[in-house]
């Protein structure tokens, strides 16, 4: 019994499933809605489209994964869950969130309501077409991040009754989980499998840059790969600054406001601290890469809960902030991780 609890948590992506299902409860915030109850339903949608998503891509890459031995312990690739039950499972997760967002949200009439729903289907084409063909072609890491950032706006269009309620939160928020995903797919991930991605004839972005690992375990980034990378960030980091900066409101010089633009601003630059360590590396520690990564990743995430801030308030924040690490904290232990490992 416990080692099926393990298969279907480790299926579901359960531990750091907190923080790749709070994008629509982003959107919703970023428009002045603060009520639990909706944003536990969008999160609840944010989780059936995230399980959706990583269930679909384990179907369709199980032969690949089977020849890596780091995806030894996945339950497809072990067999002991079924293709037809994962199928099962993808088919009630995206229906499960269609009939919610009925449910729930559809009181007409609202134009918004169905510019949300196009979303959440955008979202979901271009997860599905990522999952089929992002191993085949080059560039396919800019499909999931703008599918996952299509989730922002779903959010946001769910709970409002115009596009004209949409804020420059929101548009900020879309960026940054454009860039992030974008970041962690083609950044992190090219860098994190450049050792085994080229046996599993895998196409992308890093290969295609000339990222690659050598005999003697040397980590070749060439310039124009680093530069990429870093102009992802970069331009992440700048968008977290520009509603201070366009609703002068945000920007005052009140001791509580410098105190938090100076944390915005701290994390900021440790989130280029660390994307810029990660791209300058010259050994393959896949060890090492991963520990950077789990730290850009806390800080990144972290970026938009103190942005907010002046919306949701100080505890709301921290409750947002610490939500996918406690979350970490329960459910990682079902899958016999060690806490706080990256990867899962």
């Amino acid at each position: 019994m416990r080692q099926i609890i393990s298969d279907y948590t480790r299926l579901l992506r359960l531990p750091g499933l907190a923080g790749l299902s709070i994008a629509p409860v982003f959107g919703a915030i970023s428009v002045g809605v603060l009520d639990l109850i909706p944003l536990s339903i969008l999160f609840l949608i944010g989780a059936f489209t995230s399980i959706y998503g990583f269930v679909l891509n384990d179907i369709i890459d199980v032969n690949v994964d089977k020849l890596s031995k780091e995806l030894s312990n996945r339950p497809l690739v072990k067999g002991t869950i079924s293709k037809k039950t994962a199928l099962l499972i993808c088919s009630l997760c995206f229906i499960g969130a269609l009939i919610t967002i009925f449910l729930v949200f559809y009181t007409p009439p609202r134009p918004a309501f169905f510019l949300g729903l196009l979303c959440i289907l955008l979202s979901a084409g271009l997860g599905t077409v990522y999952n089929i063909y992002g191993k085949k072609l080059i560039g396919s890491d800019f499909l999931v991040a703008l599918s996952e950032a299509f989730l922002v706006l779903f959010g946001a269009l769910m709970v409002i009754q115009t596009t004209s309620q949409l804020t420059l939160f929101t548009w900020v928020i879309f960026i940054l989980t454009f860039c992030q995903l974008l970041f962690m797919n083609a950044i992190e991930g090219g860098i994190k499998d450049a050792d085994h991605d080229p046996l599993m004839n895998v196409k992308n972005i890093a290969l295609a840059s000339g990222v690659r690992v050598t005999d003697e375990q040397k980590l070749i980034i060439p310039a124009s790969f680093k530069i990429f990378g870093f102009a992802i960030q970069l331009c992440a980091v700048t968008f977290v600054f520009v509603p201070f900066i366009v609703t002068s409101s945000l920007f005052t010089f009140e001791i509580w406001h410098l105190i938090h633009l100076f944390l915005l601003a701290l994390f900021a630059i440790g989130v280029l601290f660390i994307s810029a360590k990660l791209l300058m590396l010259h050994t393959f520690e896949r060890n090492k890469i991963r520990k950077l990564i789990t730290a850009e990743t806390f800080l990144r995430y972290s970026l938009v809960p103190l942005m907010l801030i002046p919306l949701i308030d100080i505890l709301p924040a921290i409750l947002l902030l610490i939500l996918p690490f406690i979350w970490y904290i329960l459910f990682a232990p079902l899958i016999g991780e060690k806490l706080f490992r990256p990867g899962l």
